[in-house]
C-alpha cells in the first residue's frame, strides 16, 4: 500500500505543477508572463505601429527612446512613468520604442506583466536575473484602488529589496493617473486618517520612485489631422486634404473627443472603404 505522504504529496505537486524553465530568450524578442504555472511565452509577431506614425508626442518620444537605448547598451536608464490621456499613445510608444532599439542593432527583450500577476514578479525577476539578456518590464494601464495591495509588490521592481533591481531590467508602466490612484480615493484617505500625511504617503510616492514621469495630454485638432495623414501617406490611402478634414472632423465630434486612438479608428474605417487590408 502506498505511504500516505507520498499520496498527500503527489496530489499537491498535481495542484501546484513545477514552473516551466525559462525559455530560450533569442527565440523571440516579445514574451508574455503567465502564471499557474509561471512561464514566460514567446510572441513570434507584436501589436504595434512604427515610431514615425505616432505624431504630437515627440518630446516623450525622444526622451523614452534615448533612455531605452542607454539601457540596451549597458548605460545606466530610468524606469518610466506614461501617464495622461487616453488613447494618446502610452502602450504604442512603448512597443514603437522596443523595436526602435532593435532596429537599430541593440538586443533588448520585451517582457509584457499584467497588473494582476503584480505578486509574482519576484518569481519573475528571478527568471531574468539569470539570463544574459537585457529586458524591458513593460505592465499597461497601471492603477490601484484604496484596498488594492498590488503595489507592495511593485516595489520589488522600482526598489529590488535587498537584492535591488536586477541589473538587466527595466520597469516602464502606462496610466492614465500621474500617482496610481485616483483622486477621491486620495483625498478620501486624507480626510479619514489620522496623520493624514501618512495616510496615503506609501501609496502616492510608488510614482516618485520612477525616474522619469512622462505626461501625454490629449491632442489638438492640428495634431489629430497630422496623425491620419501620417497613416494615408504610409499604407497609401488617397484622399484629398478637403474631404479628410470634413470627415475626420465629423468623426472626431460622434466620439466625442480627439486622440490617437480615434485618429486610428477613422483611419482604419477610410482604409477599409478604400478597399485596402492593414
Amino acid at each position: 500500500m502506498t505511504d500516505p505522504l507520498i499520496r498527500i504529496a503527489e496530489a499537491l505537486e498535481r495542484l501546484a505543477p513545477a514552473p516551466a524553465a525559462a525559455p530560450d530568450f533569442g527565440s523571440a524578442d516579445a514574451f508574455v508572463w503567465h502564471t499557474a504555472p509561471d512561464r514566460l511565452e514567446p510572441v513570434k509577431s507584436v501589436s504595434r505601429v512604427d515610431l514615425a506614425l505616432l505624431r504630437g508626442i515627440d518630446r516623450s518620444r525622444d526622451t523614452l527612446l534615448a533612455n531605452t537605448l542607454q539601457f540596451a547598451r549597458g548605460f545606466a536608464a530610468n524606469n518610466a512613468l506614461l501617464w495622461g490621456a487616453r488613447g494618446m499613445g502610452k502602450s504604442s510608444l512603448v512597443k514603437a520604442v522596443h523595436a526602435e532599439v532593435i532596429r537599430q542593432g541593440q538586443s533588448l527583450k520585451l517582457v509584457e506583466l499584467a497588473r494582476e500577476d503584480l505578486p509574482s514578479v519576484g518569481r519573475l525577476l528571478n527568471h531574468l536575473r539569470s539570463s544574459g539578456q537585457r529586458f524591458v518590464l513593460f505592465c499597461d494601464d497601471l492603477s490601484f484602488s484604496h484596498d488594492d495591495q498590488h503595489y507592495k509588490s511593485l516595489k520589488a521592481v522600482l526598489d529590488g529589496g535587498i537584492e535591488g533591481r536586477p541589473a538587466n531590467v527595466i520597469f516602464y508602466a502606462t496610466s492614465n493617473r500621474r500617482h496610481l490612484m485616483p483622486r477621491d480615493m486620495i483625498e478620501n484617505e486624507r480626510s479619514t486618517a489620522i496623520n493624514p500625511s501618512e495616510a496615503v504617503e506609501e501609496k502616492v510616492s510608488l510614482s516618485d520612485r520612477f525616474g522619469l514621469w512622462l505626461g501625454f495630454h490629449p491632442c489638438g485638432q492640428d495634431e489629430f489631422l497630422a496623425m491620419i495623414e501620417g497613416y494615408c501617406a504610409a499604407y497609401g490611402v488617397e484622399i484629398s486634404a478637403a474631404d479628410l478634414r470634413a470627415e475626420a472632423i465629423e468623426w472626431q465630434a460622434t466620439r466625442g473627443g480627439r486622440s490617437g486612438r480615434v485618429a486610428w479608428q477613422y483611419f482604419t474605417d477610410l482604409a477599409g472603404r478604400r478597399g485596402i487590408a492593414l
